[in-house]
């Protein structure tokens, strides 16, 4: 018998019944115009300090897609010719979009979102129980949106806004204290495969990298693979802003300090977080990090230092997604 289908659970307090549409209902929605630049696209990100947004067709009144600093990578790449991608793989909007940037056109950014191909625009109605969504979170969607009745998007519901509910919460949900009790290395995180680049490799190697890996961050390491920190596609808002383009051809550790400079000066810090845990870091500690920190993934080190692992929002879902499968047994 399933125990989440509504009116047969006999759990009082079961998080898996949360419905999405009560984790959105203070959340302000910001839309980008589906005819808006890219260029202008990344700056409402920016004003907005938000890392994705619905792109909306005023004309088909309809929304169109997402735009992401994933899709914002993308576009660099194909812009500045470093991303091959074969013809029957592209779509009708991507040859577009290559037919525009080889002449120097503005490109919509109707033709950008999802261009990464990464992070597809998915909907749910706003009823839906948070236990539906975890194995979409867990397979590596990172933010679905949330519908109401009338077919209007009520929100974004993101891994780490789900993540943060889930720890304001923790005392009310029983049936998350035991898994976090357990350590990273009980879960196989510590495995040294560590996708990483060198302190000295140019940060749009490291782009390219990213995207050929179909991944969001890289470590940086030092040439004995001591963690410096990391890079991911969310610091092209640093290089976007105010045009700093040339930091593409920088270094990674150098990006890394300029950007530790920059979030000191506008945190008013004199310390950047520091982003990595230790093999024997238990899960809710880890959770507890990221919560604070408000980070995508923490890197695992061993005493040297070196990075042996690294655990993601994506690997915490798969994490809870097993419980979902204990409890469906």
């Amino acid at each position: 018998m399933n125990n989440h289908r509504e009116g047969v659970t006999t759990v009082h307090h079961d998080w898996t019944m949360v419905k999405v549409g009560n984790l959105v209902t203070k959340q302000g929605l910001i839309t980008i115009d589906a005819n808006m630049s890219v260029e202008d696209a990344c700056e409402e990100l920016l004003k907005n300090n938000i890392t994705a947004a619905p792109v909306f067709d005023s004309s088909r009144k309809a929304f169109v897609g997402m735009f992401d600093y994933g899709d914002l990578m993308t576009y660099i790449l194909l812009l500045l010719k470093k991303l091959d991608v074969p013809l029957q793989d592209q779509t009708v909007e991507m040859r577009d979009l290559i037919l525009r940037t080889s002449k120097s056109q503005d490109v919509p950014v109707k033709l950008a979102s999802d261009l990464s191909g990464k992070d597809p625009f998915c909907t749910v109605p706003e009823e839906t129980r948070l236990g539906a969504i975890i194995r979409d979170f867990a397979a590596g969607i990172h933010r679905i949106a949330v519908m109401d009745s009338n077919g209007d998007m009520k929100g974004i519901l993101t891994q780490s806004l789900v993540l943060d509910y889930l720890m304001r919460h923790l005392s009310e949900y029983p049936q998350l204290q035991p898994v976090m009790q357990r350590t990273l290395q009980e879960f196989g995180l510590v495995n040294n495969n560590v996708l990483a680049v060198s302190g000295d490799a140019k940060v749009l190697d490291a782009l390219k990298m990213m995207s050929h890996h179909s991944v969001s961050s890289l470590a940086v390491l030092d040439d004995q693979g001591v963690l410096l920190g990391n890079i991911s596609m969310t610091d092209i808002k640093y290089i976007m802003k105010s045009l700093k383009t040339s930091w593409l051809w920088t270094s990674c550790f150098q990006l890394v300090c300029k950007i530790r400079l920059e979030q000191g000066i506008e945190n008013g810090e004199d310390q950047y977080p520091v982003l990595d845990v230790n093999p024997k870091s238990t899960f809710g500690y880890t959770l507890s990090k990221l919560q604070a920190t408000k980070v995508h993934r923490l890197w695992i080190v061993n005493e040297t230092g070196c990075a042996v692992g690294v655990v993601s929002l994506t690997d915490v879902f798969r994490v809870l997604s097993t419980l979902l499968n204990e409890e469906d047994e």
